[in-house]
């Protein structure tokens, strides 16, 4: 038997940790979430019998934390932590063997324990919920500024169109109007491929903005896609890269503008041979499932570094220097494949390189 007194100290150590568990819980920074954790460990140490023996297990899906110098054979008392309901890691509280044996663990420290176990499932889920409105809130954020980009592109593109039109025409009668001035010549024709290659890129920027006109129709991609890596040999053959083509199946049918897939294909890939090194190999994965068509392309170059992650898909942004890139290639494929209702995101790809990941619905 515990004599009166040795009891009421215990309540008032297990009454003392509920209340300093509940503090460190209502003054938790959630980006310092571990170290709240190892407080309330610390705090289970002191409220039981034998504090200077007990240690503490903290395991969940997230984190495994334990007091030094645990103990390998030991005696244990354990309750679960539960998020949302589900089962997700428990606290473990022990006392060394042979010291000790099970009757050393009183009851209200069986209660203390589930009820510390409660409020960290509490915690851990608000953390969830928390992380859940973050991402959320990036994603809106980054969707907003993207759909800005697209109006301002839009009208961009429709503004320069009409001047670009005047200087290739008038540059065109020019040419025709001085013959024996060969300087003039050469310099209208610089005129004119400048001109082209502008129009080029406003070109893109109205597929970056979904202004182009789509022809959706139903069609077999096998043959679009490999006819679109046949096009792309010769810069492959130039850097030695190897390229491997995959299909699920013989035939993917699927309702899309075939030149906008084939714009998908050819930046995709321009993108990965321009960053893959000599020798490597780029592989390309097309796969027909239930409701959607998967397209992976994995290039073993540098990979994309997690600080500028936010601004691939957006126009101008390019890490290719000055004179190699527009900084459309992946505003367009992000325009198009939001305009055929898909998805497209990126992976790392192990030991290194980037996989990007399209999946195009099917309708």
């Amino acid at each position: 038997m515990i004599p009166t007194e040795e009891r009421l100290k215990e309540r008032i150590k297990e009454l003392t940790c509920l209340y300093e568990v509940t503090s460190i819980i209502v003054n938790c920074d959630y980006d310092q979430i571990e170290d709240a954790l190892k407080g309330i460990m610390h705090c289970l140490q002191k409220a039981w019998r034998f504090s200077a023996e007990t240690h503490v297990a903290l395991v969940t899906d997230q984190y495994s934390i334990k007091t030094l110098n645990f103990p390998d054979q030991s005696v244990s008392l354990k309750s679960s932590i539960s998020v949302f309901n589900k089962k997700t890691g428990y606290i473990q509280v022990v006392y060394p063997l042979p010291n000790y044996g099970s009757s050393d663990f009183l009851l209200e420290e069986k209660k203390l324990l589930k009820n510390i176990c409660l409020e960290v499932g509490n915690l851990l889920e608000r953390k969830q919920i928390k992380d859940n409105e973050d991402l959320i809130r990036r994603k809106m954020e980054h969707a907003d500024r993207l759909s800005i980009l697209g109006e301002i592109t839009a009208g961009m593109a429709h503004e320069l169109n009409t001047p670009l039109a005047n200087i290739l025409g008038f540059s065109e009668l020019l040419k025709t109007r001085i013959k024996n001035d060969p300087q003039a010549n050469r310099d209208l024709d610089k005129i004119i491929n400048s001109a082209i290659f502008s129009r080029e890129v406003v070109k893109k920027l109205m597929f970056f903005a979904c202004e182009m006109p789509q022809q959706m129709d139903l069609v077999d991609i096998v043959p679009i896609v490999s006819d679109a890596l046949n096009l792309m040999q010769p810069s492959l053959k130039s850097k030695k890269i190897v390229d491997e083509l995959k299909f699920s199946t013989q035939s993917i049918f699927l309702r899309v503008d075939a030149i906008q897939l084939t714009q998908v294909i050819f930046n995709l890939m321009l993108n990965a041979i321009y960053f893959a090194p000599p020798k490597s190999i780029i592989n390309f994965l097309i796969t027909d499932k239930e409701k959607s068509v998967e397209i992976i392309i994995k290039d073993e170059g540098p990979g994309i570094d997690p600080k500028i992650r936010n601004k691939i898909f957006e126009p101008f942004y390019s890490t290719k220097p000055i004179g190699e890139g527009s900084g459309l290639g992946l505003s367009v494929v992000h325009g198009i494949v939001k305009s055929h209702k898909g998805t497209i995101k990126y992976l790392p790809n192990k030991p290194k390189g980037t996989i990007f990941v399209i999946e195009f619905p099917k309708k």
